[in-house]
């Protein structure tokens, strides 16, 4: 989108709705919260009006109306934003009726629970000349940002190597909730639940993977539809090689990292912290802090926080967000294929 000179950076508060209620939804109402006077919470649709007036208690603000009406919001000219939070499988028919009245939207991840259905979404928006972004908020991490900074000086020089390692856990507990960990409701287990964020993010730094070869199982240590466990073979169109060993199976909880090996430095990239080895012997740390724990202070909401206001100012200056939902469609293809690889025991090249 263009940025005509006539856009208003600071025009009137933007109008915003809240569509869903689950456990990711109180990191929304506390970004909301702190984005004002920019942008205010207009409305919160929910099928379980009790999560939804809890969720008001969190928010700093005027009172928002609850709804379980759809409707309510797409018709409402005072709401140009929304934030959809819904199980992928509710999606679609969601997103036509809000695009429908060119409500701008705002995805959680994933965009929806197949390819060819977050083509379908994509679409859908951009023939309605409305805005979609997705909640990848780990692109507006301090540590992400310092890398992207780093790979592109030349110091470290070109990666060759990339590994993509998330071992986290879940206890059955989680499984058991109506639908989690199924094809239907969710589209997938690990992949498109969990690792989907390391796995935007590494798209980000080292670009597009052109072929996989991979393996997804579902370990004895959950009953679950979907895949627990993924190890993958990537070769990228630059021509680094990488790996990815994902898995909601790894007790205790690690620590989700992406590492890059590059001409003259590895750089190691979690959430807390950026490690630098460089060729020559020196080690380095972001951020520089004699407390390693120090950046675990930084609220949860913040990342989402950062990801609405740049959503809020594209649509003030009519250009695109950060992540698009076309942006988006990339890793969807990345998942298709290590699902195809496995399913079929071959090597899957991608468009």
């Amino acid at each position: 989108m263009s940025t005509p000179e006539s856009a208003d950076p600071n025009g009137p508060p933007i109008g915003i709705a809240l569509i869903g209620a689950g456990m990711i939804a109180p990191r929304h109402i506390a970004a909301l919260s702190e984005i004002q006077p920019r942008a205010r919470l207009v409305s919160v649709v929910s099928r379980h009006p009790e999560r939804a007036r809890t969720l008001a208690t969190h928010y700093d603000g005027p009172a928002p109306v609850f709804t379980s009406e759809l409707a309510s919001v797409a018709e409402d000219p005072g709401i140009q934003m929304v934030i959809v939070a819904t199980p992928p499988h509710v999606r679609t028919e969601l997103i036509k009726t809000l695009a429908h009245e060119g409500k701008h939207i705002l995805l959680e991840k994933p965009v929806a629970r197949t390819l060819d259905e977050a083509r379908e979404v994509v679409d859908i928006c951009e023939q309605a000349d409305c805005m979609l972004g997705v909640l990848f908020q780990h692109q507006m991490r301090a540590t992400t940002v310092e890398a992207r900074r780093l790979l592109a000086s030349g110091a470290t020089g070109k990666p060759g190597l990339v590994e993509i390692a998330v071992p986290i856990w879940r206890e059955q507990s989680y499984y058991d909730e109506l639908g989690r960990g199924t094809y239907a409701r969710d589209g997938g287990g690990v992949m498109i639940t969990q690792a989907i964020h390391a796995m935007n993010l590494t798209l980000s730094l080292a670009g597009p993977v052109s072929s996989v070869q991979a393996m997804t199982a579902t370990t004895p240590l959950h009953q679950m539809e979907a895949e627990d466990y993924v190890v993958a073979g990537l070769r990228f169109k630059s021509g680094v090689i990488g790996s990815m060993v994902a898995s909601t199976a790894t007790y205790p909880h690690g620590r989700e990292t992406i590492t890059l090996h590059c001409e003259h430095a590895s750089l190691v990239l979690s959430a807390e912290t950026l490690e630098i080895s460089w060729r020559d012997g020196r080690r380095e740390h972001y951020p520089q802090t004699s407390k390693p724990q120090a950046s675990a202070s930084t609220p949860k909401h913040l990342w989402h926080q950062t990801v609405m206001e740049d959503f809020i100012d594209a649509i003030r200056q009519r250009r695109d967000p950060m992540v698009t939902g076309r942006d988006a469609l990339e890793v969807h293809q990345l998942i298709d294929a290590i699902e195809t690889s496995s399913r079929e025991a071959r090597q899957v090249s991608l468009p």
